[in-house]
């Protein structure tokens, strides 16, 4: 007798919590896509635990190891990586399938836990355990990259743009593009500089095309070269290192490249728009 009562107790308990859940507002239900977004979000803080663990704490013991800093350190711009991609598919995901009204706002959130937090610690980071560096420039790099990142994400929200490109450059193209300078192992001050420099691309007015299409194919290849490249370096395979190098070195050309085109086919389409207007005019 007892057992039935709490058969039907626990019975009445799960369906009272099934009518609960049921009767929630779609805007609270999580979607696929926030499910990858989610996943954005774990990488991004798994990236900054494992720059902490194993290339920061390691330093300050003054028990730092070369290989396991090597590894640590690959494996949270791997991570980083990894949350590009969570990214590139969300977006494809919610176009496709259902998507919450949290979408955009977990979206933001997610962004800058991964493209926003995580490089800026990896550059505070490098900073403090790098022979040339300076921590407290590099501290303030690591802020201007912050704010570039919140106040992109915060822009992005509140303004509308013709379709098909980005306001500025992408937080995740530019989070990429401040671990490829640390990873170069340049001098500090054009390091810092090139640091500088891609938080203010990222609150420029450049426009970016969107990774759609064609474009979110080799955007997607991309990636998964430079985890290649991460996991050669790591690994001590023969070239690994000039690997990574070159690797970064696309990457950082890539960003200052696509600023210059962007810009000349702006320049090109308000002088072929001025030219027309004057055509009409004479007309």
């Amino acid at each position: 007798m007892t057992v039935t009562d709490h058969d039907t107790t626990q019975s009445t308990w799960v369906s009272e919590l099934q009518d609960e859940v049921d009767d929630l507002p779609l805007s609270t239900r999580l979607s696929i896509a926030d499910a990858l977004t989610l996943g954005n979000a774990i990488c991004g803080f798994m990236a900054v635990y494992f720059t902490t663990t194993g290339v920061l704490v390691p330093h300050l013991m003054g028990t730092s190891d070369g290989g396991m800093s090597k590894h640590s350190a690959a494996t949270a711009v791997t991570l980083m990586l990894l949350a590009s991609v969570f990214d590139l598919f969300d977006g494809l995901v919610a176009r496709k399938l259902r998507s919450s009204a949290m979408g955009a706002e977990l979206d933001n959130l997610s962004d800058l836990i991964s493209f926003g937090l995580a490089p800026a610690y990896f550059v505070v980071v490098w900073g403090l355990v790098a022979d040339d560096a300076y921590g407290k420039v590099s501290a303030v790099a690591a802020v201007l990259v912050v704010l570039a990142v919140v106040l992109r994400l915060a822009r992005f929200s509140c303004t509308t743009l013709r379709d098909g490109v980005f306001q500025g450059m992408p937080s995740p193209f530019g989070a990429m593009t401040v671990v490829s300078v640390v990873l170069l192992e340049l001098p500090f001050v054009p390091t810092i500089a090139a640091i500088v420099g891609v938080a203010w691309l990222m609150v420029s007015r450049v426009e970016y095309p969107k990774p759609r299409g064609r474009l979110a194919v080799v955007t997607l290849a991309w990636i998964l070269v430079s985890m290649g490249c991460l996991t050669a370096w790591t690994l001590d395979a023969p070239g690994g290192h000039q690997l990574l190098q070159t690797g970064a070195a696309l990457q950082c050309l890539a960003a200052a490249v696509i600023p210059c085109f962007a810009t000349t086919r702006r320049v090109n389409t308000m002088r072929a728009n001025r030219r027309e207007a004057r055509a009409e005019a004479i007309r």
